[in-house]
């Protein structure tokens, strides 16, 4: 009511051709007055802070006692904003222009007494997948497939067998594979086995014959285990990677999505690697590859976006751990795996097979490679994650590894160059 006393003497006095300065002055008083009691009638609004979560002010740092409402929160973030913030973590440890390129080799197909719900290679279900329990390959197409892949430029040579581990066959086969570790290692690549349950003493014979890393997959979550395999328990597989590390082995372990697990079992199995006493130094996330006669021959894989949303929080919550985009690459695009590189991983698997699924010519790898800028990382560069006793990976190989690479040499093709042998 005042404010409209004032307008109509205001308006009043417009009216006057002719008002004195005092006239002048007592209105504007009058609507400064009332202008101020107006305000001061207004309800002042609370000041509502929000504090930003501790993952996102400590972003980029290296821990180990993260939490699942932590790691929950990073995995459902808008896909574009994790990508961002992975991508971001990934510039400040790794060069993102530099992916390692492996090749993995079955030295020993099916027969496997474990009943994986998602593998090919169960004794479980073998007249079902009609895959056929082979031999352990001898010392020389295992060598001869390692020049081959060298050749091919990967620097890194994974070598996986269908066991429950080394304690279920005989020393000769034991000692056959401890030979293999080492005459690889004496071409200059970097070695990774999968050979199932370790002992201390048999990664110690690893570390002994030269091997750089062990993988062995926690596959999903603890709480999901149990309906994958019921041959084995998670404790099992926590204990082998405790025996690789204090070995002093590079541990590669990783998991699978697509085995029917929801959202919170991807959150499970990646807080479990983000927590353990050191952050592995690799970590593959395999997308489902369902094969006939399996379990699981009729689950539907994830999408691509799936598997960029679990590389990119995998990024985050283990910055320096270099993330292999595995198996489940056949049926992506150049774009998806643009996206799965942006976001934080830095290594790939090439060649036309992972121990018996179908995977990505090696043409297209290099023609991808072309179009996105990439690089190979060289073998045996510096693994920051881990501990102290698995970062000597450019130690010498053994001695008879290497004369046995030169006698290669100088009795075939191969000049024997390039090796960086020591």
């Amino acid at each position: 009511m005042a404010l409209l006393q004032v307008t109509k003497l205001a308006q009043s006095a417009c009216a006057v051709t002719s008002v004195s300065g005092v006239m002048r002055q007592h209105i504007y008083r009058c609507i400064a007055s009332s202008s101020g009691r107006q305000q001061a009638a207004q309800p002042v609004a609370a000041e509502i802070v929000h504090e930003e979560p501790r993952w996102i002010r400590r972003l980029g740092t290296i821990r180990t006692d993260w939490q699942r409402d932590e790691v929950t929160d990073i995995y459902s973030t808008p896909l574009l904003d994790l990508v961002y913030k992975a991508a971001t973590v990934h510039r400040m440890y790794n060069d993102p222009s530099m992916v390692q390129r492996c090749t993995l080799l079955s030295i020993k197909t099916g027969g496997c007494p474990e009943n994986c719900s998602y593998c090919s290679q169960s004794s479980h279900w073998s007249d079902d997948t009609g895959l056929k329990a082979e031999k352990l390959m001898d010392l020389e197409p295992v060598f001869e497939a390692a020049l081959r892949a060298r050749e091919a430029g990967s620097t890194r040579f994974c070598m996986g067998a269908a066991w429950r581990g080394p304690s279920q066959v005989g020393p000769r086969q034991w000692e056959r594979v401890l030979e293999m570790v080492a005459r690889v290692r004496g071409l200059g690549m970097e070695v990774c086995t999968t050979l199932g349950m370790l002992t201390p003493e048999q990664a110690k014979q690893l570390r002994g014959a030269g091997l750089t890393a062990y993988n062995h997959n926690l596959d999903t979550s603890p709480e999901y285990y149990g309906k994958i395999t019921t041959t084995r328990k998670y404790e099992d597989r926590l204990a082998t990677l405790a025996a690789v590390r204090d070995a002093g082995i590079s541990v590669c372990a990783g998991g699978i999505i697509g085995l029917g697990e929801g959202e919170q079992d991807r959150v499970g199995l990646l807080l479990q690697l983000a927590t353990l006493p050191e952050h592995p130094e690799s970590v593959p996330i395999n997308r489902l590859v369902a094969v006939k006669g399996t379990p699981l021959q009729d689950q539907e894989p994830p999408s691509g976006l799936d598997l960029v949303r679990c590389i990119a929080t995998a990024r985050i919550v283990m910055p320096r751990t270099v993330v292999r985009l595995s198996a489940g690459r056949l049926d992506l695009s150049p774009a998806e795996q643009a996206l799965a590189f942006l976001a934080g991983a830095n290594s790939i698997f090439d060649g036309d097979k992972l121990l018996t699924t179908p995977n990505n010519d090696r043409n297209e790898d290099t023609q991808m490679f072309e179009l996105l800028g990439l690089r190979s990382r060289p073998a045996f560069l510096n693994y920051a994650s881990g501990n102290d006793s698995s970062r000597d990976f450019a130690a010498a190989a053994p001695a008879a590894a290497v004369a046995e690479v030169h006698a290669h040499a100088a009795s075939s093709s191969c000049c024997g160059g390039g090796c960086d042998l020591k």
